[in-house]
């Protein structure tokens, strides 16, 4: 899900570059295998000033990219690097830093008018709420090029022969069925085959103190915040300046909010009436997840009153055992728990996987 918000910001950038009429390149994770920081797709945007933001890796590859990206831009050739972060120093490309993986990354020079409607293509399906995918060529004559297929199948860009294309399309609509990310072979050529998948919507009913390095967070971590009171007080752009803001009260509904599956809620108003009221209405729709912030006896007595039954999406009191003490330390617990219940992680310690990180 940082896949989709790191996205919007790079290409954001990337877009206001070019109307100033200054390049800029973009370097990708394409490949990894064994153990990386950072997955396919992670992505850094070099400017030609030397200015970075995103990243590849967790800090240590970026400032070798940097290097090779800025004499990429020099001489406006894409450039596709191996890193080998095994102990051995002395290994072609290797960093020797004992990570025991590989990482491969596509360095794109893109100066003005390059992949002009593909990059505005993606620009404004990032702006929307479907999945879609883009691939990006790696080699030959026409590597850094990129072709994005739409949510409703729409096609934009080439790669200059339409046997190609169609292939390509073909994975691309492989991608969008199955998820993920990867480097694939498509018509005899080697294409970057990325899936975006939207983020989820985080609602937070509450814009009380605490709930300020809550949205913080929330939003740092990727989650689509709108955070929801009725005191226009608390509800501000200065508290919270990621996230959308609706002044509304429980009797005037939800309609007005991003609902679904690919919806998460957490209840925090600090009253039982208002809380009671979010509760009533969230349960009458299928969001995925409802975290209810208080002591259990607390949840429970609002259901009973309600005259409902305990449901698997219902998460209260909210959040892992962290043993947190004030609002930061609060907040990173349920945000720790979105994470985790998003994406179906276990909550265990990593030690005790046994397995490859990002298995």
């Amino acid at each position: 899900m940082k896949h989709w918000q790191e996205a919007c910001s790079l290409f954001e950038r990337l877009a206001e570059l070019h109307r100033a009429g200054r390049s800029a390149a973009l370097a990708t994770v394409v490949h990894i295998a064994g153990s990386a920081y950072r997955r396919p797709g992670a992505r850094m945007l070099i400017e030609a000033d030397g200015r970075m933001s995103g990243g590849v890796s967790g800090g240590c590859l970026e400032a070798d990219v940097r290097e090779v990206a800025l004499a990429a831009l020099e001489h406006n050739t894409p450039r596709l690097l191996h890193y080998d972060t095994g102990d051995d120093d002395q290994v072609v490309w290797g960093l020797g830093l004992g990570c025991n993986g590989t990482t491969e990354i596509l360095v794109q020079p893109l100066p003005p008018g390059a992949e002009a409607q593909p990059l505005q293509a993606v620009r404004e399906l990032l702006g929307g709420d479907r999945s879609f995918a883009v691939a990006t060529m790696i080699d030959g004559g026409a590597a850094g090029r990129i072709l994005v297929r739409g949510p409703d199948g729409s096609w934009i860009g080439s790669s200059g022969e339409a046997g190609l294309d169609r292939a390509i399309d073909a994975a691309l609509t492989e991608q969008l069925e199955h998820g993920g990310s990867r480097l694939r072979e498509a018509g005899g050529a080697r294409i970057f085959a990325e899936l975006f998948s939207p983020p989820p919507h985080l609602i937070l009913c509450g814009a009380g103190d605490d709930s300020v390095p809550l949205a913080r967070l929330a939003a740092d971590a990727g989650f689509r915040l709108a955070v929801v009171d009725h005191r226009p007080a608390y509800l501000t752009a200065e508290r919270f300046p990621r996230a959308r803001l609706h002044r509304a009260r429980p009797e005037e509904g939800v309609k007005e909010l991003p609902l679904g599956p690919h919806t998460m809620v957490l209840l925090k108003m600090h009253s039982l009436a208002q809380d009671r009221g979010w509760l009533e209405n969230f349960l009458a729709t299928d969001v995925r997840y409802l975290g209810i912030l208080g002591p259990r006896d607390r949840t429970d007595r609002m259901l009973d009153e309600l005259g409902a039954k305990q449901q698997e999406r219902i998460y209260g009191p909210v959040g892992l055992d962290l043993g947190a003490e004030g609002p930061e330390q609060v907040a990173l617990s349920i945000v720790a728990e979105l994470l985790a219940v998003w994406s179906g992680g276990s909550c265990r310690s990593l030690r005790e996987k046994g397995a490859p990180i990002h298995s």
